[in-house]
């Protein structure tokens, strides 16, 4: 599959590694804090772009980078492997750039199932994303099966949601 036909999902997981080579390689919290904003900025408007909103998500990513470096040692899983329970585990996740209450406790579901974190609390932080057996975000995605799950659930979340508006 080419990487600009690819649907929002694929092309999301796969900007990483589409910045590390455009990065020369490294993906390193401290060199993009310290990066030149419009050339960071460029790197995620080059074709194909890393985001729908290149230099807005540019500049989201180089200050969760300073965040990273100056709070936590540059060291993302800090963030959470330094975590004393789930509701600090929250806090910290949701205090990073773009991470709203949702992708919060999205991105704590995640880390629990599919990394195994051992905080006491995860699946109250990461609420209906943290259930067992459920199929309603990247955090249940283990292979094909799961991600046609995954959209099915998100495409039966916006009928209804179209419905209630209707």
């Amino acid at each position: 599959m080419v990487l600009d036909q690819q649907i929002p999902l694929e092309r999301a997981f796969s900007s990483p590694r589409d910045l590390k080579s455009r990065l020369g390689g490294k993906l390193d919290p401290a060199s993009i804090a310290a990066m030149d904003p419009d050339e960071l900025a460029a790197r995620f408007s080059e074709r194909p772009a890393l985001h729908r909103f290149p230099a807005a998500n540019a500049k989201r990513v180089q200050e969760l980078c300073r965040i990273v470096v100056d709070d936590y040692d540059g060291r993302a899983e800090r963030v959470w492997e330094a975590a004393t329970d789930g509701t600090d585990l929250y806090r910290r996740v949701k205090a990073l750039p773009g991470f709203g209450e949702q992708k919060a406790r999205i991105f704590i579901g995640l880390l629990g199932k599919q990394l195994g974190l051992a905080t006491p609390g995860w699946q109250d932080a990461a609420g209906q994303f943290g259930r067992a057996g459920t199929y309603m975000s990247v955090a249940d995605i283990v292979d094909g099966e799961s991600l046609g799950r995954v959209r099915a659930y998100k495409q039966e979340m916006k009928a209804a949601a179209k419905k209630a508006a209707g």
